[in-house]
């Protein structure tokens, strides 16, 4: 990772912590829940040395970018908001876009909100989410997934505290190497499943580990969860785009072991003609045997090819 420089700028209100490399095109990267800048340090080095400016925030409410207390800072309007100013900022009119997990759906709705900066977008692990007016977010995933569905309990204000009995390295640990398909459940009784016998990929170092959990030992998990827990305030906010489409050019890559794409219902969407009448400039849907969520890192050579032959052509 030598010569990745750090800096903070000022936006839209808040302080954001900014990694970047290289110049050229900007590729803006935007990591998910529970990541940071960091989640992209193998595609910040390649970008870079493939000729562009590769720029990774930490997102409001992780690592050393402002975290406010209040869920209601939470919303799309808010998060896009920075990025709005973040790409002023970088002195450029628009840039390209690669975003995974919660960063992805930030994404969706950068692009939609503010098509004219963004050149295209490679998505990460989240499809596009089309509002449905007549379905509030979490009753029905309560109705559909149960309460024990992982949106569902993040809703509880005592989750930080259930986090804290494990201590952030053992539950960053945890969701980073888990591999279990499926919507994530977290039941009353040990809901992360931690356990001692868990070995570290070889993707993933006890180093890499060590500065996620330092991280979230410092800012906590507050932040990452009032994403979640502003979903229903989204929906409420995002009515009037009821039914508009995302008009720039994307490419989506995700694992078929991945959490989200084995949720009842996604591949059907993905596959079945859905994900193309939302975007209809969905350019290719790539499917990643073999791998879960965490594609950037778990399968980094390949994650970096897909970006670069994609951004590659406008």
């Amino acid at each position: 990772m030598e010569g990745i420089e750090h800096r903070t700028l000022n936006v839209n209100g808040i302080n954001m912590h900014v990694a970047e490399k290289g110049k050229g095109p900007v590729v803006l990267f935007l990591h998910g829940f529970p990541e940071l800048w960091y989640t992209w340090r193998h595609q910040i080095v390649a970008l870079a040395d493939q000729g562009y400016r590769a720029v990774a925030p930490d997102l409001r409410g992780y690592g050393d970018t402002d975290a406010p207390k209040e869920v209601t800072s939470y919303t799309y309007f808010h998060v896009v908001g920075d990025l709005v100013a973040l790409i002023e900022s970088l002195g450029v009119e628009s840039v390209f876009l690669v975003a995974h997990d919660w960063g992805a759906m930030i994404g969706w709705y950068l692009c939609m909100f503010r098509p004219d900066l963004v050149k295209a977008y490679v998505c990460l692990s989240v499809p596009f989410r089309p509002r449905n007016p007549k379905m509030k977010p979490i009753p029905t995933m309560r109705a559909f997934l149960g309460d024990d569905y992982y949106m569902c309990r993040f809703q509880d204000p005592g989750m930080e505290d259930e986090i804290a009995k494990y201590g952030s390295e053992a539950i960053l640990k945890k969701i980073l190497i888990d591999r279990t398909p499926g919507p994530p459940r977290l039941p009353k009784e040990n809901p992360f499943g931690i356990s001692t016998n868990d070995k570290l990929p070889l993707w993933l170092s006890q180093d890499d580990l060590n500065y996620y959990s330092t991280k979230f030992d410092q800012k906590g998990f507050t932040g990452g969860l009032n994403y979640y827990r502003a979903l229903d305030l989204n929906w409420e906010l995002t009515a009037p785009w009821t039914g508009v489409k995302v008009n720039v050019p994307v490419k989506f890559v995700v694992g078929d072991l991945d959490v989200v794409y084995t949720t009842p219902g996604v591949k059907e969407y993905v596959h079945g003609g859905g994900f193309k009448k939302d975007v209809p400039m969905l350019e290719g849907v790539v499917v990643l045997e073999g791998a879960a969520h965490f594609i950037n890192q778990e399968r980094a050579q390949e994650t970096n090819s897909h970006i670069y032959d994609f951004i590659n052509k406008f």
